[in-house]
């Protein structure tokens, strides 16, 4: 096979290219490079790790020189999707480029990026960090794994993928986008355009947890009033189960993996049910069969198997269990988060106390995306995992994520959709980094959740592409 057509290089040292494949719809090509750990200057002997990508491209055009979109994934933690057919955006973007999946990251001719410890990407999962001595050579390894790094990844990849190493064009969901406008800050010359949907971060100095959780509790609220007011008839039953949980011995119930559910690792189930277009209608339907029958007249009423573990596979943790590790450190520069949500909930505490909500008949609130000490003890995929992920809430030194001056003065056409109902990435915070990024275009609405590049098909991706190629009005 003739390597150069369709990418722009060859299998070489660090790049080992495979045979195009097809799904309905669309032909596909799978990418390894081999990265190292550390860039920085000072370790030059740092590990190798691998780093996948998938590149996906329509039917007939494997051939053509189509223009590079790199997608990068929500998360962090979690892989891209793994395309079956040529549906939603993903139709939308393959028909005008070449789209690069990156085990967090896309290409027009689509290349999906598997950020670094995620997928195929010498992926971090509770075996694999196992293999680490200790807690502390798991943290420092872990400490390489965030946005500043993914970007590193993905300018190697693009210098050996892209003809003539030229820019490739950047789609950022959730996480993405925040992994997006570093790479604006600190790469902004391997970049044609930038589009993001939920996913413009807070950029201050320190540590932005603490004000991201604050601003967050508000539409938290919001939203637990709007489920319960869709299904009043929930209001009743998680009183219920919170009152059976705080009730039990040990304060909850045993898990199928061997964790405990108690009255606040219950409210988790708000991270997806709450925040996500469907999610209204996925949690009441989960709550429908929280109870066993009782087919023996006399016997106590139990907590189904159904549910405990439909509430284990809703969180997720023992297959990307990096997203809680890693998760508050995405915020912090030259600052520690030192469990920011756990001591921001504090704050509010009686507004989220369910043991204290059940008692006095009030609604049980649910959490949106917060991640606590705690969980450490109660989830059993993140217990071995304590220790470490203390010491990087407690790690004070992480390097920059965002250049003010850099993107005040950008020069990349950035089309942004922002969601005015986003509950994980807060409209006010995302507004006013998005004033500090010159000549970027917003499409602000409240058509779509968090979720909007799924559910909207085709259409957000086509909208944003309209505001950089000149097709929408300017304002």
């Amino acid at each position: 096979m003739d390597r150069t057509k369709a990418t722009g290089g060859s299998s070489s040292p660090g790049h080992v290219a495979g045979e195009w494949y097809s799904v309905p719809d669309l032909r596909l090509r799978d990418h390894r490079f081999t990265v190292p750990l550390d860039y920085s200057d000072g370790h030059p002997a740092s590990p190798n790790i691998s780093v996948f990508a998938r590149e996906v491209v329509t039917v007939g055009k494997e051939e053509q020189p189509l223009p590079y979109l790199l997608y990068l994934q929500g998360g962090p933690g979690f892989e891209c999707p793994r395309p079956t057919e040529a549906s939603g955006w993903l139709g939308k973007a393959c028909e005008e480029s070449r789209v690069i999946l990156m085990d967090q990251a896309c290409q027009f001719g689509f290349t999906f990026l598997y950020p670094r410890g995620t997928g195929l990407s010498t992926p971090l999962t509770t075996s694999s960090m196992s293999q680490l001595k200790s807690a502390e050579d798991l943290a420092d390894y872990l400490k390489h794994f965030r946005a500043d790094n993914i970007v590193k990844d993905a300018e190697f990849i693009r210098k050996r993928l892209v003809p003539e190493a030229g820019p490739w064009a950047v789609l950022g969901q959730s996480y993405g986008g925040f992994c997006a406008v570093t790479y604006l800050s600190f790469a902004p010359q391997g970049l044609k355009h930038v589009f993001l949907t939920g996913g413009i971060p807070p950029i201050g100095d320190g540590c932005t947890a603490d004000a991201v959780y604050r601003a967050c509790l508000e539409p938290i609220v919001r939203q637990n009033e709007k489920f319960y007011k869709r299904f009043p008839q929930d209001i009743e039953i998680v009183r219920d189960v919170v009152n059976h949980l705080a009730q039990s011995e040990g304060g909850g119930v045993p898990l199928p993996s061997g964790g405990i559910l108690t009255p606040r690792g219950l409210q988790m189930l708000g991270l997806s049910g709450l925040g996500a277009s469907s999610g209204f209608e996925r949690l009441h339907y989960m709550f429908e069969r929280v109870w066993d029958p009782v087919i023996v007249p006399g016997r106590q009423k139990r907590i189904s198997y159904y549910f405990l573990n439909a509430f284990e596979k809703w969180l997720a943790f023992d297959t990307n269990p990096l997203y809680a590790i890693l998760h508050e450190s995405i915020y912090c520069q030259g600052a520690s988060s030192r469990w920011s949500a756990h001591r921001i909930m504090a704050e509010s505490e009686s507004k989220f106390d369910a043991i204290k909500a059940a008692k006095e008949g009030r609604p049980v609130l649910f959490t949106g995306e917060m991640i606590f000490p705690w969980m450490f003890d109660e989830i059993h995929s993140l217990r071995p995992f304590k220790e470490a992920a203390d010491i990087l809430a407690k790690k004070e030194d992480w390097p920059p994520l965002y250049d003010t001056a850099t993107l005040n003065s950008n020069k990349v056409p950035v089309a942004a959709a922002v969601y005015y109902e986003d509950m994980f990435v807060n409209f006010k915070l995302a507004t006013e980094t998005a004033s500090k990024i010159a000549g970027v275009r917003l499409w602000i609405t409240n058509e779509y959740m968090h979720s909007g590049l799924r559910d909207g098909a085709g259409h957000v991706l086509d909208h944003l592409m309209g505001m950089v190629n000149g097709k929408k009005p300017l304002f």
